[in-house]
């Protein structure tokens, strides 16, 4: 009996070991890899789809705007749910991984089917666009839920965590310059309207689902919780799941923060072509526009590591949200500037970088804050629940910018725009996302588990040696 049990010591503690080890660089490639997929459709959604469906599809941009806020709250409850299965999931690959492996071809064809919209009546056509939107997000929820999820079974080292992040949003980022800068170039090369869409959007969603089966292959899950068990092993009932979670006070903190956040980056992405249009009138610019807000955000994540491990992640974050209120400023100065305006999108970039480095690996850090506080550990609804906020944030963001242009007088392909339209594109552009800047300090003032994290993750692993 002994012996069995200095074996089962000598399990634990290689356990643990395995949970601490480095992740080298090509996993943490195949990671980042996960976000280049879902950014290659994600961020085409946030750029275009209002465009697409306003001005080649011809749907009012209110009633787009409308039908993305809902379909954004049902699909941040498809999120919880997902959560759940993920928790529940049992499988040789881990409770992760698999999702990416069963879920990267719909994601590819539903990816086709929402820049398809055939010709027919205005009900069938607004029939189709809520069946095809909301059918993408719950594929996109299905493998992006259990990808977020995968940075905590990876490593519970915080920064290796923020590292995993960093390729993440680096990655996310290149995916998102290519379709800024891809996508119409190639619809027009395609021959424009709808047959330039659907061709466009078949390869990027190849493409994206070539890079979701890449991540599945090259990462690995390795933690396990306190209690012991293999990764993966244990499940843990949806009502004590719950429970656990909402005593969670960092986990609603970052809930918060992501619906900001990401209502931020939904209105911030759609009104670029409109801004590009109306106010500068330089179409051409509209991935210039982009370029400026993403490059430095690119550039940023390169040097952010060490920034995160000097600063802590919470206090690098507000560094940014401060440099992003001063590209406001240059805004402010003259709008119509495309010199000015190009300069203050890329301080706002600079800005951008700690934030987009740190949230996910704060929202990792939260579950082991849920485990030491409560006994339970939750990847999956933790996550979910965190990527509720996000999906919301996003929602928000899209239906405001259509209801601002609606309230404005927007007119959906006129070549020109009234007075109110015109102070509608520069509200949602330059002021709107001031407030939110400012909305983003106040929850981050309230957020303390960087200091706390070393200690609660000692604490776990003494219980991990005490069980075993």
């Amino acid at each position: 009996m002994a012996v069995n049990e200095r074996d089962l010591h000598v399990q634990k503690e290689n356990l643990v070991q395995k949970q601490v080890q480095g992740i080298g660089f090509g996993e943490k490639a195949g990671y980042g890899a996960g976000d280049l997929a879902s950014n290659l459709i994600f961020s085409a959604i946030s750029m275009f789809l209002l465009f697409y469906y306003t001005d080649v599809v011809g749907v009012s941009a209110a009633i787009i705007g409308t039908i993305i806020l809902v379909s954004r709250l049902l699909d941040g409850l498809t999120d919880i749910g997902m959560g759940i299965v993920v928790d529940k999931t049992k499988s040789r690959f881990g409770k992760a991984r698999p999702w990416l492996l069963w879920m990267a071809l719909p994601y590819a064809l539903l990816s086709v089917a929402l820049f398809t919209v055939p010709p027919m009546g205005q009900a069938a056509t607004l029939i189709y666009i809520v069946l095809t939107y909301n059918l993408i997000h719950i594929v996109y929820t299905a493998i992006n839920i259990p990808y977020g999820v995968l940075n905590s079974l990876m490593t519970q080292d915080q920064y290796e965590r923020s590292q995993l992040n960093i390729f993440r949003m680096f990655m996310a980022l290149g995916g998102a310059s290519i379709v800024m800068f891809g996508t119409l170039p190639l619809v027009g090369m395609f021959g424009g309207g709808q047959t330039g869409w659907t061709i466009t959007f078949a390869i990027f969603g190849a493409i994206a689902g070539l890079l979701f089966l890449l991540t599945f292959f090259k990462t690995k899950e390795r933690v396990a919780a306190a209690d012991g068990g293999e990764p993966g092993e244990k499940t843990v009932p949806l009502k004590t799941g719950l429970k656990a979670l909402f005593r969670n006070k960092y986990w609603g903190l970052l809930v918060a923060f992501s619906i900001v956040t990401y209502t931020g980056m939904g209105l911030s992405s759609g009104v670029n072509v409109y801004y590009a249009e109306y106010i500068l009138f330089r179409p051409d610019l509209v991935g210039i526009l982009g370029l400026a807000g993403i490059f430095p955000v690119m550039v940023g994540l390169l040097f952010m590591a060490p920034v995160i491990k000097r600063f802590g992640k919470r206090n690098a974050m507000l560094i940014g949200l401060a440099v992003s209120l001063l590209g406001t400023v240059l805004l402010v100065i003259d709008p119509a500037s495309t010199t000015l305006v190009l300069a203050g999108a890329f301080i706002r970039g600079i800005g951008m970088a700690p934030i987009l480095g740190s949230f996910f690996a704060m929202l990792a850090d939260t579950i082991e804050y849920g485990e030491w506080k409560t006994g339970v550990r939750t990847e999956g609804l933790v996550y979910s629940a965190g990527s509720f906020g996000t999906k919301v944030g996003m929602g928000l963001g899209a239906a405001a910018l259509g209801w601002g242009l609606t309230l404005g007088g927007y007119a959906g392909g006129a070549t020109e725009q009234s007075a109110s339209a015109v102070t509608a594109i520069i509200v949602l552009f330059i002021w709107l996302p001031a407030v939110i800047a400012v909305l983003q300090m106040i929850i981050l003032f309230f957020y303390r588990l960087d200091q706390l994290y070393p200690t609660i993750l000692s604490d776990l692993k003494k219980r991990k040696t005490a069980d075993s």
